[in-house]
């Protein structure tokens, strides 16, 4: 019985309050629906003051409330995890306001939305690009700001993951080895695992993953050599042999030290027979 008396009041409220929002929302006074709808913004009624919020943003544009309308709007959707949502509202309110009160807060958090959105690297990264390419107009925006610090950490990481993307691509390369052909490349994978690898430490010079790129690297001019035809094989080996010599210059105690000095061997054994070769 006093479970069922609970559950009634219960109920009621639910159906007072439900019908009280009813009423606001079907009010023509806009004003009376903005002040509603920053009364359930305060109290953490996202999804009601979004649906209020968006039924006057239009109307109150140009007016001394329409700024703060906007700005509202965009984070009650941040605050209701739809971030693509907020993203662009926010994206919209700076292109509004370039001036506005909340234009540094709005910039931020168009990035921030979208980075909250970012896959795991394996995934497509298109909104990695671009919550990069808004963090980065914040930083040089508002380089005295007090989120400075957590936009340049949230760059850092989206970069590093930008990085473990390229990685996988390359070492899925490398797996791939000669079986199958690489259009792209006009070659097999090994070619498309150098580029790859190559390309990823020309645009993040500065990567945890380096000598892991540079192994893969290695490895694939190794790979590549041994596959040629004959007529390309002093010159790849050659290659190879001196990628193995980079390789120990830059990591000197590495792990994958002894691998190298294996290939280098194993080069020597083709580049000084054919040296010989041309002697007789």
């Amino acid at each position: 019985m006093r479970k069922l008396l609970i559950l009634t009041i219960v109920l009621s409220l639910f159906s007072s309050c439900t019908t009280e929002f009813n009423r606001v929302y079907k009010s023509p006074d806009y004003r009376f629906k903005y002040e509603y709808a920053k009364e359930c913004f305060a109290n953490g009624k996202y999804t009601k003051a979004i649906s209020l919020l968006q039924d006057v943003v239009t109307t109150l544009k140009g007016t001394e409330s329409g700024q703060e309308c906007l700005y509202m709007l965009s984070m009650a959707e941040y605050n209701s995890k739809d971030y693509v949502t907020a993203s662009e509202y926010f994206k919209k309110y700076f292109s509004s306001y370039p001036r506005g009160i909340y234009a540094e807060q709005a910039k931020f958090y168009a990035g921030k939305s979208l980075y909250m959105t970012t896959p795991e690297p394996r995934l497509d990264q298109t909104d990695t690009y671009e919550a990069i390419k808004l963090f980065q107009e914040f930083l040089d925006l508002y380089p005295s700001s007090p989120m400075r610090e957590e936009a340049q950490n949230r760059l850092f990481e989206m970069q590093e993951k930008l990085v473990k993307k390229e990685f996988y691509s390359a070492q899925l390369y490398y797996n791939l080895g000669g079986y199958f052909l690489n259009s792209l490349h006009g070659g097999n994978n090994y070619e498309a695992c150098i580029i790859t690898s190559q390309n990823a430490l020309k645009d993040f010079p500065y990567t945890d993953l380096r000598e892991d790129f540079a192994l893969l690297i290695m490895k694939s001019k190794f790979e590549l050599a041994q596959q040629s035809v004959e007529e390309r094989k002093l010159e790849r080996f050659q290659d190879a042999e001196d990628e193995c010599y980079g390789f120990i210059n830059e990591y000197p105690d590495s792990k994958n030290r002894a691998l190298a000095e294996k290939y280098i061997a194993k080069c020597k054994v083709y580049t000084k027979g054919e040296a010989e070769t041309d002697k007789d």
